[in-house]
């Protein structure tokens, strides 16, 4: 939708000098208004309140946002507009109307990527000077440039998270069919959110969208991609932002290693019986070892058999421990968690994929969990702790399902496991009592030899 300032929107006027709220910036000159083109999806008039006969350089305090920003080519700025934050890059028009409808076409794609809010152009000075176009764009709540993260002094393996987050990102991008042409850490916005880490599209200027692309599109889109983070790192290293030991050349190949892997994972067709649903399990444990949880899964049926489609997300520590803790009370590990998860979630889907996550989980503990534990003999009750035994079981199916060919139902794996596993362990708790034991002898001075 296009707009002339000149035919400017009516509201009734709001008190923003009240209950905290910043007061309303003094309105631009009217003659300097009467000049600018507003295109936009929405109407906004509030935008006609900031000072766009200013340069963005030389904007006012008042109407800027303190956020950290990263790196551009080009002069941005965070300004307040109508209670939330809003990003401007001065560019050319032919730029900005390209990015602007870039980014809504990746919206409608559903990639995560900055929203777009408008496309202002016609700005001149006061005088009459003519200035620059921008692009006006919502910003990300609780997101932060990978520069203001790494002011934080992150460990390495954070690190490498933030760089397989940019690979699943960029995954995400080509898989639709969108060259990004510019891929660096810089164009990107990162967001711990619910235990995720998200890396989010923010410059989509040299971007393009085809119906597919090829090898060699993609090859090219990732070598940008390691040369750019290459140098980002030795920019943090020379800043002393990061840690001596963190090599930028050898880190930054990380992401070819990941996207490849993760690429491959998402791409490769796999077909297989609807008997042979173990052959989930195995897709799904696979992105667990590259580092990826499942955020979803698809499974779709024909005549020949069923095929399956995964949609990966990085997660930080601890994610699957909270999750399990807040959907059914279970206290466990971080890798006994996941792996609960992940059959919590297989279950879901086979059986009612239209339920609330809850209630599903309730029906998970019901006919899953608490029948593994109570099949458990009381003189086997020791050797482990039930989130464990669970676990076990479950890898213990998937191993049998694996080696068989089949579908094992749960029943026949619970018992193999008892008597091919559990009845040849140590107690557990046995062994920790030894521990204790040998713990409180050290401390008062004995010997774990004088222990007769």
């Amino acid at each position: 939708m296009t707009e002339s300032a000149g035919a400017r929107w009516t509201d009734e006027p709001t008190d923003f000098g009240q209950k905290g709220k910043l007061p309303r910036p003094e309105a631009p000159p009217a003659g300097v208004l009467g000049s600018l083109n507003i295109t936009a999806a929405t109407a906004a008039p509030e935008l006609l309140d900031l000072p766009w006969h200013i340069a963005l350089e030389e904007w006012p305090e008042e109407n800027l946002a303190a956020l950290p920003r990263g790196i551009s080519r080009h002069v941005v700025r965070f300004a307040h507009l109508s209670g939330s934050v809003i990003a401007i890059k001065e560019t050319s028009e032919h730029v900005a109307k390209h990015e602007y409808h870039m980014l809504r076409k990746l919206r409608r794609l559903d990639v995560p990527c900055v929203e777009p809010v408008a496309v202002i152009s016609g700005r001149t000075t006061a005088e009459g000077a003519a200035l620059d176009p921008v692009l006006v764009t919502r910003h990300l709540k609780f997101s932060l440039p990978y520069r203001a993260l790494f002011s934080q002094m992150l460990r390495r393996d954070t690190l490498t998270r933030l760089i397989d987050a940019q690979a699943l990102l960029l995954v995400r991008l080509h898989l639709i069919g969108f060259y990004w042409g510019d891929v660096s850490l810089s164009n990107t916005l990162f967001r711990r959110d619910a235990g995720a880490f998200a890396a989010y599209l923010v410059d989509a200027e040299t971007g393009e969208l085809y119906p597919d692309l090829s090898t060699g599109q993609r090859e090219y889109d990732l070598e940008i991609a390691r040369v750019n983070i290459a140098g980002e790192l030795m920019d943090l290293l020379e800043g002393g932002l990061i840690e001596e030991k963190v090599d930028p050349v050898a880190t930054s190949e990380l992401i070819m290693d990941s996207y490849r892997r993760l690429w491959g994972e998402l791409t490769g067709k796999e077909s297989f019986e609807l008997g042979e649903r173990w052959r989930v399990g195995a897709r799904i444990r696979r992105l667990n070892e590259l580092g990826f949880d499942v955020g979803e899964y698809t499974i779709k049926t024909t005549p020949d058999g069923a095929t399956i489609s995964l949609q990966p997300k990085v997660v930080d520590a601890g994610h699957h421990q909270r999750r399990l803790l807040r959907l059914t009370g279970i206290d466990a590990q971080e890798n006994q968690a996941r792996r609960l998860l992940n059959d919590m979630d297989t279950y879901r889907a086979d059986n009612s994929p239209e339920v609330d996550e809850e209630i599903s989980a309730h029906s998970w503990v019901s006919h899953v969990f608490e029948p593994i534990v109570r099949s458990i003999p009381r003189e086997l009750g020791g050797k482990l702790e039930p989130a464990e035994v669970v676990h076990e079981v479950l890898e213990h199916r998937w191993y049998m399902s694996e080696q068989q060919d089949r579908y094992v139902p749960l029943a026949e794996a619970v018992q193999s496991y008892l008597d091919t596993i559990l009845r040849h362990r140590r107690d557990e708790a046995a062994i920790m009592l030894t521990a204790d034991t040998a713990t409180m002898k050290i401390l008062e001075g004995g010997t774990l030899g004088s222990d007769r």
